[in-house]
């Protein structure tokens, strides 16, 4: 802008010194005119003033006068017929006049001063010369151009020199203006591109104020204006990043659709709901996601939600597969989320999982059924301890009868054999229903032969071979009957996945955590040759409620043993091959061995009496 502004400056200058040129070069040229026909004139007067006192000498003298003149080239005096009488001190025998100046005396007036221009770009005027009426001749002047080029020459260097001053005027201002103009002007725009290309970065403000003008004004202005934006984008940054906090921590699962119902944003416990990881939802419909029949319900809800613009709450979905991979149950709503007051532009999704409390609920019938039952087996198994012994008694009288035929006394043996297998399963039963408050010291070979002995049936039908590697002098520090029911649940699930004509391995040995060589106790291990389990599954066996037995399981076996396990300090491992990784692996069976480790601590007792003792005191205090 400031060359441009130089630029015309310099053309406005030349245009002026141009026009200023001509118009004095003009002036001179008129006033050349006019001083050669004054001149001539005034010699023709002096010429005639001589003549008229009867002094030729005198026009001799007047030419030479006029001839020093400085605007003079030449003066002289001629006859009427054009012969030189006088020149700058030249005789009347010189040469006579040129033929353009011949050639203009017949048109000579009187009273008038007749000029041309000669070869060579020559000026001259001539007079006439009367005497009482009479031609006596003609006085001829011929300009002196140098003069004349003297005064243009003069005139360019006056207009040089103006220029000149003009030009170093015009760069000062323009630099002044650079200054206190561009320079500020740059500034404004270096900072308006760089918070163009970088909206967030404020490191390169606030701009610098070197004015004080309307610029200076402007980029205060402009400072103003970043500042706010920045306070403003802090205060966006600081919502956006507590809504995204509140999104990201949310303990439900929340989700976002448009109005074709695809996702535009989830959180990270709506995408563990449906096993899919957040960055895979974006564009994807429910239909991707949700099995059929939820689709379809959710689908419908969010439809509302867009047509009537009102919310939908506790929808309840079902389903199965997710990241549980099992049945699970939603509590899903539904609400409008608005950008405007007039414009529903998405939905907003709510997800609960109610899986676990619907489960738990489930649970809690079936324990509530499972406690009815124990106490009723409790029950009958007391009840039937009387007869029983009265049946052991007449039995016994019987086989010792001495006229009782030998077949009819093996009969009665038989008999009395069978009443007390009856009357150790309802003693067993007692055993389980009746738990001890403090742990023992407990012989692991009753508890393993007490469990086996309950499900001996099921291994008969199933026609198991039972393999028993434990020495019957092994005893820990226990819970006698959680260590039973740990047991009773590990080896029974043992026989639900062995096959007819399979083994069943029980092994109790001394040994000591591996973790920490230094604390003893007893290793103990049940291993099947059955269909084994799938690493997904086995993933999940610890976890509550988790179960492949769909409608005869409850989820809970394993979770208590693991529970009853990590009470007593010990610690639990599984190994299993499924089928289909033992077909794809030659020589090699599928089956499942559970290890668990059970520390002998006698002073367990001491720190569960500790646990008890902090706990009554705490719910005392309260």
């Amino acid at each position: 802008m400031l060359a441009s502004l130089l630029a015309l400056e310099l053309l406005s200058l030349g245009l002026f010194a141009l026009l200023l040129f001509r118009q004095q070069t003009n002036e001179l040229t008129e006033r050349a005119h006019a001083r050669i026909a004054y001149e001539a004139r005034s010699l023709a007067l002096q010429a005639n003033e001589a003549l008229h006192q009867q002094q030729p000498q005198w026009v001799g003298l007047s030419v030479k006068m006029m001839g020093h003149s400085p605007t003079v080239a030449q003066a002289k005096v001629t006859d009427p017929a054009g012969n030189v009488l006088f020149s700058n001190g030249i005789e009347a025998n010189d040469p006579t006049l040129e033929p353009a100046e011949l050639k203009l005396i017949p048109q000579i007036k009187r009273d008038t001063a007749n000029c041309l221009t000669l070869a060579g770009d020559r000026w001259e005027c001539v007079y006439p010369i009367y005497t009482s009426d009479v031609l006596r001749g003609f006085a001829w002047v011929t300009y002196d151009k140098l003069w004349m080029n003297e005064q243009v020459d003069s005139i360019l260097r006056s207009t040089a020199i103006f220029g000149a001053i003009w030009v170093i005027a015009s760069a000062i201002l323009v630099l002044i203006m650079g200054r206190s103009i561009a320079q500020p002007i740059s500034v404004l725009h270096r900072g308006a591109t760089a918070l163009m290309h970088a909206p967030e970065d404020v490191s390169h403000f606030p701009l610098p104020v070197s004015v004080h003008n309307e610029i200076g004004d402007l980029i205060e202005t402009f400072n103003r204006m970043v500042a706010s934006l920045a306070e403003q984008r802090a205060g966006l940054n600081d919502t956006l990043s507590l809504l995204d906090s509140m999104l990201a921590n949310a303990p439900i699962g929340l989700a976002f659709v448009d109005r074709n119902k695809r996702f535009v944003r989830v959180n990270h416990v709506f995408a563990d709901l449906t096993g899919v990881a957040v960055s895979r939802h974006l564009g994807r419909t429910f239909a991707d996601l949700l099995p059929p029949s939820a689709t379809r319900e959710v689908e419908t809800a969010v439809e509302h939600v867009f047509q009537s613009e009102e919310p939908v709450r506790n929808l309840e979905l079902n389903g199965e597969g997710g990241k549980a991979r099992r049945p699970w149950t939603w509590l899903l709503s539904a609400y409008p989320v608005r950008t405007t007051p007039a414009q529903v532009r998405w939905a907003g999704v709510i997800a609960l999982d109610a899986s676990d409390r619907k489960r738990n609920e489930e649970a809690l019938r079936r324990s509530e059924k499972l406690a009815v039952t124990g106490r009723l087996a409790a029950s009958i198994a007391h009840e039937i301890n009387n007869p029983l012994e009265a049946i052991t008694n007449l039995l016994f009288l019987l086989r010792n009868f001495s006229d009782l035929p030998e077949p009819a006394r093996q009969y009665a043996t038989m008999a009395e054999y069978e009443v007390r297998r009856i009357s150790e399963i309802t003693q067993q039963t007692l055993r389980f229903y009746r738990q001890p408050t403090q742990p023992a010291r407990t012989a692991l070979s009753e508890l393993l032969d007490s469990v086996l002995s309950l499900y001996q049936g099921r291994i008969n039908s199933l026609d198991l071979h039972v393999e028993r590697k434990y020495d019957p002098e092994l005893t820990v520090f226990c819970f006698a009957g959680e260590i039973r029911q740990v047991f009773a649940n590990l080896i029974g699930n043992a026989i639900d996945a062995s096959s007819p004509a399979g083994r069943l391995l029980v092994r109790a040995r001394r040994s000591r955590d591996w973790k920490n060589p230094a604390q003893a106790g007893i290793r103990f291990a049940v291993a099947d040759t059955g269909s084994g389990m799938d690493p997904d599954v086995r993933e999940h066996i610890f976890e509550a409620f988790f179960t492949t037995k769909e409608v005869t399981g409850t989820g809970l076996g394993l979770w208590v043993s693991h529970e009853i396990v990590l009470k007593h300090h010990g610690s639990i491992r599984v190994r299993s091959r499924s089928a289909a990784q033992a077909n794809a692996a030659p020589k090699s069976s599928s089956g499942t061995v559970f290890e668990v480790f059970i520390p002998d601590n006698p002073d367990f007792a001491k720190e569960i009496a500790a646990a008890h003792a902090k706990a009554s005191a705490a719910a005392t205090a309260s």
